[in-house]
């Protein structure tokens, strides 16, 4: 487990593989600080998450043994106060129970955004905001999907890099609206830089009227998303599937020239020997790598996830730890 470096003591996940990082950014390209924050809480109530960007590990008071949470948030700067909420957000992810099902812990995350939107009433500045977006990993149940915001979540196989989730940008509005079609969207949010949100944890959404910003979020669904999209709603039980590796990530890691031609480079970077530390270090160091007008200056944080090879034939998804 690494977050800003080896980070000790490990936590445990088994039978995942997990590893953590956070940085402000990479080489020359860096912030005045990471606003960025993580959250890993594994099955045994151990818990790791930055305070004033620092690691810290902690225990859980009265976590359910054999449960776990995985969830980065990347805090929206150009608002005021972007690592605060953030930081706020984590500490109310640590007041939300184990949870057993999406509807459980999309109504937690809902009252938690309210609470946050009060408490940052009164600060100078425009309301701040963070993505969220994170994983509920029940102990005999589905994981458990939950999404706000332009972090991701992708699934990685040996040629493949599938994103799991969908960005909550003005292409998406305009997707839903039927403005725009599939491959627009796709290159629009996928092939380009446009860091701007249509949404986003504490701020609020402009989904329901561009011109206003609303209080509540606004959940992505197949009651409202395009039919090809549909499949992507933000608050769903998701399959961990055997031998694919997972990554949580914030868009830091793909803020970049050419997103596409990086991403694809991402099950090379992560099909060599070693644990869950050892890939995403090898993927960190290609980032770090590349020139220095490649990346655009941003906080990157990424939490990765290798699900073991699967033992009998029949096996198709993650099972209960």
């Amino acid at each position: 487990m690494t977050i800003s470096s080896v980070f000790h003591p490990p936590l445990s996940f088994a039978p995942l593989d997990v590893a953590a990082s956070s940085q402000r950014g990479a080489g020359p390209r860096l912030r005045d600080e990471n606003q960025d924050n993580l959250l890993l809480i594994d099955r045994h109530g151990n818990a790791q998450f930055l305070r004033d960007q620092q690691p810290v590990t902690r225990p859980v008071p009265g976590w359910r043994p054999g449960h776990a949470r995985l969830a980065v948030l990347d805090g929206m700067g150009g608002h005021g106060h972007g690592r605060e909420a953030a930081e706020a957000a984590v500490a109310g992810l640590f007041a939300i129970p184990p949870c057993f099902d999406e509807y459980a812990l999309a109504g937690h995350l809902d009252r938690l955004h309210a609470e946050l939107q009060r408490h940052f009433a009164g600060a100078a500045g425009p309301r701040p905001g963070t993505t969220l977006t994170m994983l509920e990993l029940p102990d005999g149940a589905p994981p458990l999907l939950y999404h706000v915001g332009d972090s991701r979540l992708y699934e990685i196989g040996p040629a493949s890099v599938t994103p799991l989730t969908v960005d909550h940008v003005p292409a998406t509005a305009w997707a839903m609206g039927g403005m725009v079609d599939q491959a627009e969207w796709w290159q629009q949010v996928h092939a380009e830089h446009r860091p701007q949100l249509a949404q986003a944890f504490i701020l609020g959404n402009a989904f329901t009227d561009p011109t206003y910003l609303h209080d509540p979020l606004y959940e992505l669904s197949p009651v409202n998303l395009p039919t090809w999209l549909s499949h992507l709603g933000d608050r769903r039980p998701v399959a961990l599937r055997p031998g694919m590796a997972y990554l949580l990530a914030t868009d830091g890691l793909w803020s970049c020239a050419d997103p596409i031609g990086w991403c694809t480079t991402w099950p090379r970077l992560l099909a060599g020997p070693g644990d869950a530390a050892t890939q995403l270090g090898n993927l960190l160091e290609a980032y770090d790598a590349h020139p220095e007008t490649f990346f655009y200056p941003d906080n990157v944080s990424a939490i990765l996830i290798k699900v073991p090879p699967a033992t009998r034939p029949d096996e198709t998804a993650l099972p209960a730890a």
